[in-house]
């Protein structure tokens, strides 16, 4: 499948499943399957009791998107699936950085470039301090930019984590489902 990368733009899949063996395998096949690359991926707990949210974030076309929803959504242990363009949700994402101790030793520079930042130092360790940033993308790599002049142990972030704009889908979806299998 060609894709024009002009036309490509982040959407956030949003998949609620029930807790099944295999369901993260099964969603991870269907969209390498079609050549698509995962952006970032996190899985955890959803609002309601036994339901699992997988966030996921790609750079597609609308078309690609609603057509890999659509098949995502056929999965037997899958409750549905929705996809958000960047306006309808809100979203952040979290980095730790671990950097030398000594970064610290000469003045405050490095105190003042993570309060620039709105970052915060979570330990310190004889060795090295940890540094945690809690934002979008390119806000946590504008830090890692500016702390590799001191040099980085380590550096992780996560996937992306967004609650919707429009109030919870799913339980709507749910409560139409069932109004809908009693009628």
């Amino acid at each position: 499948m060609v894709q024009n990368k002009e036309m490509q733009q982040e959407y956030t899949l949003t998949v609620f499943t029930e807790d099944k063996t295999g369901i993260l395998s099964r969603i991870v096949t269907i969209i390498t399957r079609r050549h698509f690359d995962i952006k970032s991926i996190t899985v955890s707990p959803s609002s309601m009791l036994g339901i699992y949210r997988f966030t996921i974030m790609l750079m597609l076309e609308e078309e690609q998107v609603r057509k890999l929803t659509e098949q995502i959504d056929k999965q037997v242990d899958v409750l549905k699936a929705f996809y958000y363009d960047n306006s309808q949700i809100i979203y952040q994402e979290i980095a730790l950085y671990k950097v030398p101790t000594e970064a610290f030793y000469d003045g405050d520079s490095v105190e003042r470039l993570i309060r620039r930042h709105n970052a915060r130092i979570l330990t310190i360790e004889k060795e090295y301090i940890v540094i945690e940033k809690t934002g979008h993308q390119n806000e946590t790599e504008a830090l890692l930019t500016d702390l590799q002049q001191f040099g980085i142990f380590e550096f992780v972030r996560s996937g992306r984590v967004a609650i919707v704009k429009p109030m919870e889908r799913l339980k709507n979806y749910l409560k139409s489902v069932s109004v809908e299998g009693n009628g």
